[in-house]
């Protein structure tokens, strides 16, 4: 009976944190006031209307068809690193106010400044535009990092370096915020690329691609090169930083073919992991450790990160296959920097890493891989004569986090129109001559389970248990009222009840 009624207790507990609690979602975890490299350069001397058609079995895609999109005018719209996260220039309101906005595909809110802070140079005011309405509802957002509250509104945006044409979009003002806006970026807003699920206060809230598709009636794809790969914070030259292309996929920003995975849940671009692998060593884990609460691809989160199980695992492979012997815990916990000698590489000490996602041929899978020079990333030099590196990967509560680390590797297609994501190798996922990626398949997935990511309960259900489960309890608190107020009171003579019969009174004695 005791053991009940503390399961009781936790239970209205943990349900009531989650039902007050706001939904996280991810942007960059530190921000490193570095530059850029420069990606493969493209020749754009054609001009091609470009989209996306499958061959039929899901394990190679993008020919180059006909289609109703040009993309040529948003190759390199991008502009950052995976440090301080990469962003577009938007122009929003009448006139046009141009703002720089954090591309972010791991929540779905349109949200820019609309006031004042120390670390960005301008903000979206509202005053200044004659077609910015107010919805009247107020709205605020938590992230990994930071958090932020405003109003919700609607605009007109277009998009210099996008799809010709302007849409209205619902907009939220930010007018406060903590830890969102930080020292060196160069962004004053975020553009959540995902679900109406995530969006808030409320589903309602039309997400902004979601209004770009139905107003200027291009296909629901895009697709996202991130060119940070392997840069040093020191750098002093800044290059464009990738390409967000709106309504397909541009064939010269990746090499080879574009491999399928399905999107299981469309609320987070939410993919099944099969497999992990540190250089030849298969990491053994079932499956479902893999997707434990979710696995996401997520262009706002910096690192990879993995379930802290996972994350163990990884580190274990890594130092029992790595050339350095008694390496610091600090590093692999991101508390500190390795250094070596300027032009000493670490990269030779490490191995690959390769993630297996479940084909569109759900029988088969297909291998994504990233060399060392993705995941040891250079920060800082010293004096000039010490290049510093952190670890790019990082364990996680909420699940396995496909970020800007790996995605640098690769050009990522979301083709929404068919809810399944696509890998090919970026063009400018190259450092030397050498490829920071490699994609390899189509392997049997016959030595796995038919479904790895299920039994894991989502958050949207999450709400609605903890909903649930505060609703039993008001119903059952407001009983044990009645049944302490009601039943006990008796009528004197003439009918009246006293509060000396009270039982509440005399329990109160």
């Amino acid at each position: 009976m005791a053991y009940s009624t503390s399961v009781s207790i936790w239970t209205f507990a943990f349900s009531l944190y989650f039902g007050l609690s706001k939904c996280y979602f991810s942007i960059p975890l530190k921000i490193y006031p570095g530059k850029y490299n420069v990606s493969t350069a493209v020749d754009l001397t054609p001009l091609r209307l470009l989209a996306l058609k499958s061959d039929g079995n899901g394990l190679s895609l993008a020919s180059d068809p006909t289609g109703t999109v040009n993309f040529l005018d948003m190759v390199n719209n991008l502009q950052g690193d995976s440090g301080r996260g990469y962003y577009i220039e938007l122009s929003v309101g009448t006139p046009g106010q141009k703002l720089n906005i954090l591309v972010d595909t791991g929540s779905s809110n349109f949200a820019v400044a609309a006031a004042p802070h120390p670390f960005i140079t301008h903000y979206f005011n509202t005053e200044l535009s004659s077609t910015y309405q107010s919805a009247g509802r107020s709205v605020a957002v938590r992230y990994t990092q930071g958090n932020w509250e405003g109003e919700l509104g609607i605009d007109k945006v277009s998009i210099p370096k996008g799809p010709n044409g302007t849409i209205i979009i619902s907009i939220a003002a930010i007018l406060s915020s903590e830890g969102f806006f930080l020292p060196g970026i160069n962004w004053q807003g975020i553009l959540g690329l995902a679900y109406p699920m995530l969006a808030r206060p409320d589903s309602s809230v039309e997400p902004f691609f979601n209004s770009v598709v139905k107003q200027l009636g291009i296909p629901d794809i895009f697709s996202l090169q991130m060119c940070g790969a392997g840069l040093s914070a020191s750098s002093t030259v800044d290059p464009p930083g990738g390409s967000l292309i709106m309504g397909g996929a541009e064939p010269t920003l990746y090499r080879g073919s574009v491999w399928y995975t399905p999107i299981i849940e469309e609320w987070y671009y939410q993919v099944e992991v099969l497999k992990l692998e540190v250089g030849d060593q298969n990491l053994n884990l079932d499956c479902k450790e893999y997707n434990t609460d979710k696995a996401i691809v997520d262009s706002g989160t910096t690192l990879l990160r993995l379930p802290v199980n996972v994350f163990n695992a990884v580190v274990d492979a890594i130092t029992s296959s790595s050339l350095i012997q008694d390496f610091s815990s600090g590093f692999w916990d991101g508390t500190k920097l390795a250094c070596w000698m300027k032009g000493e590489t670490p990269w030779r000490f490490f191995p690959k890493l390769s993630i297996y996602l479940r084909a569109t041929n759900t029988s088969q899978s297909f291998r994504i891989t990233i060399l060392p020079q993705l995941y040891i990333q250079p920060v800082i030099d010293v004096d000039g004569t010490l290049d510093c590196f952190r670890f790019g990967v990082s364990s996680s509560a909420n699940g396995l986090v496909i970020g800007a680390t790996v995605m640098e590797g690769f050009y990522v297609v979301f083709d929404r129109a068919q809810r399944r994501l696509g890998f090919a190798l970026s063009s400018c996922a190259v450092k030397g001559e050498v490829a920071l990626s490699e994609i390899a398949g189509p392997f049997s997935a016959a030595d796995v389970a038919a479904d790895c990511s299920s039994g894991m309960l989502k958050e949207p259900l999450l709400w609605v248990i903890s909903y649930t489960l505060m609703a039993v309890c008001a119903v059952v608190l407001v009983i044990l009222l009645l049944l302490l107020l009601l039943p006990c009171r008796r009528r004197d003579h003439f009918g009246e009840i006293t509060d000396e019969s009270s039982l509440v009174r005399h329990r109160i004695k």
